[in-house]
């Protein structure tokens, strides 16, 4: 098979006369490039694990001080207070070393001791400093004088220029809550879901669990604070995705859409070509650690260890639990179209392939007119079904022979590519094509993605594109930076030709996509038939509708002094009010990355300020009553959203004591009962890296944003996205299977909800911004 000699680096065969050995110069270079490429990266990271192991010093500042303590010594004076001295008494003695030789040795490392006992402590008074949150519950745009001081020492102990990891070492670890106040808190929460009576017995559930099995559950988990970086990490990791053994497609993973309203380019291979490149370019810089850390008001920083495992990485499926696995860096990709998967290698001769060979490369792909093998062409089915059979399908039919290599190929790939045969995207005469778009990107045909890879970059036939992103390697918000920067470099920076095409030339000699091989017994095709009818009536289950309201948008309700993010999930509290005609414990996610290897916590938005506005409002309560107590909801989500972020949340916390009291084999009918309170609307708000994206001066620019599944089965999914200071985009998904849910019904409620808060905040302001500027659905380049 041509595909397996170009990977044969030599051929011999044995003759009478030896043996005759033939040498492939071609594979031989490769081999050789690659090896340079890859002490390249060595020597790369040697560095940066340098840069970074002494922020927020420099390593030529060890010079400086080694400069500084020689120089003073030269005036006769001892800095080390005689330190120095009994260094040199211990040196061993050589008969080569000169005493002023020893002397000067003795400096120097009394200057390396000095130097490391300096970033410790700079390290230590940074750790305090970022330990320090009050400057988050201060009213915008009013600063004590305490937290201007503290923002000054921040940036003084921040060193310059840091990397991506700079601040890993010195970001304080995630507190443990105290039990009291998570109870106290917890009751709070679900006050407004519950009559006197139930309220009653969950006060007593409460008080008994505090008083008695919790103090031992928090005994344990204070342990594993001091011992590990992060008590919450690891296993919600485990428990909360690796554990789950139904599919993870819908529920759990999630996507991404393109731009709404431009298409770049028409042609399928040229998209991918841009895109494609622009993702290893910034593999690049995350290898490189050139991506700047996210920063809180320009000096607070985030964790970024989920970045880690963006590439290169999988989900394997386990009968009992599932294991991400990381890869060092793979120099391929997995592609899929038609029934059949591809292995393209990304770099050639030692160089990344240029936008215009990958569009070459592709188009070899897409018209490879060759069917797939049998059983081929669904089996990504097998990662969109239920997880045991998954796994016991991997273990018997994937774990040695064609299959295992093949298989090797797509889980060790940088990430998988799908060449969709459909055409997807938002019409502006259209909208109602964005809900189809959306369904293809969550779930597609069932078959046609690879749901265990980190994430799966999708190219519909008309230029469109959007990915799938599998969840418990990290968080979305993670995957939209990377997202949005290919966004923006393939349109600002690669741009194509005024045919459409990438721009560059194409080396000739460049090798062909290799076709992967299976041997898929009968037996295994039953189990992906199974795999497929699990997953197809879950897709078939979920409704989706996906809307763009360009009324207003966040600069209009912050002049209505309000926080955006307050005001829209009031909207989604009466919104859900009216559609529901009660109120539903919801969840809206917010992230714990001030601290080590922090994730997400969850903010309980339904309060009971929240339901008395909605109540107040509903009933026909003067409008000056209605305007007081959404500024009191508004405060108080405010305050709980900022309580999330600084590791005063519930719900992580519950949910370690509840693991802890699994491992101790104790039953809390207060953890159970919590445990299980189902999140009937679960939200989250999609960020937008705005430096990437000039909306002022290309308002087309504008992506759709992304979403996720419903969590419940009688609830509601809803994602959204501020874009931009006059646009609002909203991603709503429930199941038909419920009879009380309907994703375009509570989309009307959402709109109509959105309308009636601005007219309560603002009467003044009567006309709504009306949007009547045609935006182009095609632009070929800038």
């Amino acid at each position: 098979m041509a595909e397996a000699h170009q990977a044969v680096a030599f051929q011999f065969t044995v003759t009478p006369d030896g043996i005759d050995l033939h040498l492939s110069h071609q594979a031989l270079t490769e081999i050789y490039l690659s090896g340079v490429r890859s002490w390249k990266k060595r020597i790369i990271g040697l560095k940066n694990s340098v840069v970074t192991g002494v922020y927020p010093a420099s390593p030529s500042s060890w010079l400086f001080v080694v400069i500084a303590i020689l120089a003073t010594m030269y005036t006769r004076s001892d800095p080390s207070m005689g330190l120095i001295a009994k260094i040199q008494e211990h040196l061993p003695v050589s008969q080569s070393m000169s005493s002023q030789c020893q002397t000067l040795v003795s400096a120097v490392l009394f200057s390396t001791m000095l130097w490391l006992l300096l970033i410790f402590t700079m390290r230590l008074c940074l750790k305090q400093l970022l330990s320090y949150h009050r400057w988050m519950f201060e009213k915008h745009g009013k600063m004590s004088n305490t937290t201007k001081v503290w923002v000054a020492l921040v940036r003084i102990f921040s060193g310059r220029k840091p990397l991506l990891y700079s601040y890993q070492g010195s970001l304080p670890n995630l507190p443990v809550p105290a039990i009291k106040d998570t109870v106290k808190r917890h009751l709070e929460s679900v006050r407004p879901l519950m009559d006197d009576t139930e309220y009653e017995r969950m006060t007593k559930l409460s008080e008994e669990f505090e008083s008695s099995l919790g103090k031992r559950l928090q005994w344990y988990l204070k342990l594993k604070a001091l011992w590990a970086t992060n008590y919450v990490s690891d296993w919600w990791e485990e428990y909360v995705y690796l554990r789950g053994r139904s599919p993870i497609m819908v529920n759990s993973n999630y996507y991404g859409m393109d731009f709404m309203y431009v298409t770049p380019t028409p042609i399928q291979a040229a998209r991918a070509g841009n895109s494609l490149h622009a993702y290893f370019l910034y593999r690049r810089k995350l290898n490189k650690e050139e991506l700047k850390p996210w920063l809180l008001r320009s000096a607070v920083p985030c964790c970024s260890y989920q970045f880690e495992r963006m590439f290169d990485t999988c989900r394997i499926p386990g009968t009992l639990t599932d294991t991400v696995q990381h890869w060092q860096d793979s120099d391929y990709v997995a592609v899929y179209h038609r029934g059949r998967y591809f292995r393209l290698r990304m770099y050639h001769a030692g160089r990344l392939l240029s936008p215009r060979e990958i569009e070459f490369q592709i188009q070899k792909i897409l018209d490879d007119p060759s069917p797939p093998s049998k059983g081929e062409a669904k089996l990504g089915a097998l990662t969109a079904g239920d997880r045991i059979p998954w796994a016991q399908a991997r273990t018997k039919y994937f774990s040695s022979g064609v299959n295992k290599r093949s298989l090797d190929y797509i889980e060790k790939a940088a990430f998988f590519v799908t060449l969709d045969d459909e055409e997807q995207g938002g019409l502006a005469d259209d909208p109602a094509r964005l809900d189809s778009y959306a369904k293809s990107l969550l779930h597609g045909k069932c078959y046609d993605r690879w749901f265990d890879k980190s994430f799966t970059v999708v190219y519909f036939k008309n230029g469109k594109m959007g990915l799938n992103g599998e969840h418990s390697w990290a968080d979305a918000p993670v995957l939209s930076h990377a997202w949005q920067y290919v966004l923006s470099t393939d349109c600002f920076q690669l741009g194509y030709n005024a045919e459409g095409h990438c721009k560059g030339d194409v080396d000739s000699s460049l090798p062909q996509p290799q076709k992967l091989t299976w041997e898929i017994p009968p037996e295994c095709e039953e189990q992906i038939s199974g795999s497929l009818a699990v997953a197809q009536a879950l897709a078939d289950d979920v409704d989706i509708h996906v809307f763009s309201f360009e009324e207003f948008g966040k600069g209009k309700i912050k002049k209505c002094r309000v926080s955006p993010d307050a005001f829209l999930q009031l909207a989604l509290q009466l919104a859900y009010y009216r559609d529901q005609g009660r109120f539903c414990l919801t969840y809206e996610a917010s992230m714990t990355r001030l601290f080590k290897e922090g994730r997400t916590e969850t903010v309980r938005s339904c309060t009971n300020e929240s339901s008395a506005f909605v109540r107040a409002l509903e009933g026909g309560e003067a409008a000056d009553v209605c305007r007081r107590l959404f500024h009191e909801a508004s405060e108080k989500h405010q305050h709980l959203y900022r309580m999330a972020m600084t590791g005063a949340g519930i719900d992580r916390h519950l949910f370690c004591l509840y693991v802890v009291s699994k491992y101790l084999r104790v039953e809390s009918p207060f953890l159970k009962e919590v445990l299980s309170e189902p999140w009937r609307l679960s939200t989250s708000q999609t960020p937008l890296q705005v430096e990437m994206f000039d909306i002022v001066n290309y308002p087309e620019y504008v992506s759709c944003g992304g979403g996720f599944g419903p969590v419940a089965d009688d609830g509601y999914g809803v994602s959204y996205c501020a874009l931009g200071e006059n646009m609002l985009n909203f991603h709503v998904t429930c199941k038909h299977s419920c009879p009380d849910t309907g994703a375009n019904k509570y989309g009307g409620q959402i709109r109509k909800a959105l309308r009636d808060l601005l007219q309560l905040l603002c009467p003044n302001q009567t006309e709504l911004r009306k949007t009547e500027v045609k935006r182009p659905e095609f632009k070929k380049d800038l």
